[in-house]
C-alpha cells in the first residue's frame, strides 16, 4: 500500500492554537544507535561512550547524548508539525530536564502556541510550537520551542 503523501504534515488551518498533538510512535533508544550518533557526531565524552568512567559518575551509567535526544524528538514530530512546512526557521530555549540512558522509551507531545501570516509574504505564516517528551516513567526529559514556515493556503 502507498503511503498518504496528504496526511504528512498539515496544512496552516489544520494548526489550531492551544491544541495538544500527541506524536506517535514512541523510540526506544538501542545502545548501537546511541553509539553510532556518538562516532558519527564525534562526541566522544566518556560519560556517553565509557561504561566503567560512567559507572563512578553520579549517574552510575552511560547517558544519552543530549543532541540525539534533541533529534530524535523533532524528527518524531515531523508526521505532525513539519512535513508540510517551508522551513524550521528557528529553535529556542532547548532544555535538558532529566538524564536519558539506554533502553529508555521516549514519548514526545506538541503544543501548539501561535500562529500568524508572515509579515514579509502573505501567503505565508508562521507557526510556533512547544514540543515536550518524556521518558517511560512519564519525567521529562527534553523540552524546546520551534518556528515553522508553512503556506497560507
Amino acid at each position: 500500500m502507498k503511503p498518504n503523501k496528504n496526511n504528512f504534515g498539515r496544512s496552516y488551518s489544520q494548526f489550531k492554537v492551544g491544541e495538544k498533538i500527541i506524536h506517535w510512535p514512541r523510540k526506544t533508544i538501542s545502545d548501537s544507535e546511541h553509539s553510532l550518533f556518538c562516532l558519527i557526531t564525534m562526541n566522544h565524552h566518556p560519560i556517553h561512550i565509557d561504561k566503567i568512567f560512567a559507572k563512578k559518575s553520579k549517574f552510575k551509567k552511560r547517558l544519552v547524548v543530549g543532541t540525539y535526544v534533541f533529534s530524535l524528538v523533532v524528527g518524531m514530530t515531523v508526521r505532525d508539525i513539519s512535513g508540510k512546512a517551508i522551513a524550521n526557521l528557528n529553535y529556542e530555549k532547548v532544555n535538558h530536564h532529566n538524564p536519558v540512558y539506554i533502553g529508555d522509551t521516549i514519548s514526545s507531545y506538541s503544543i501548539i502556541e501561535k500562529k500568524e501570516v508572515s509579515k514579509s509574504n502573505n501567503k505565508n505564516a508562521k507557526i510556533k510550537i512547544m514540543t515536550i517528551a518524556n521518558n517511560q516513567k512519564k519525567q521529562k526529559v527534553l523540552s524546546f520551542q520551534r518556528t515553522i514556515l508553512i503556506k497560507k493556503k
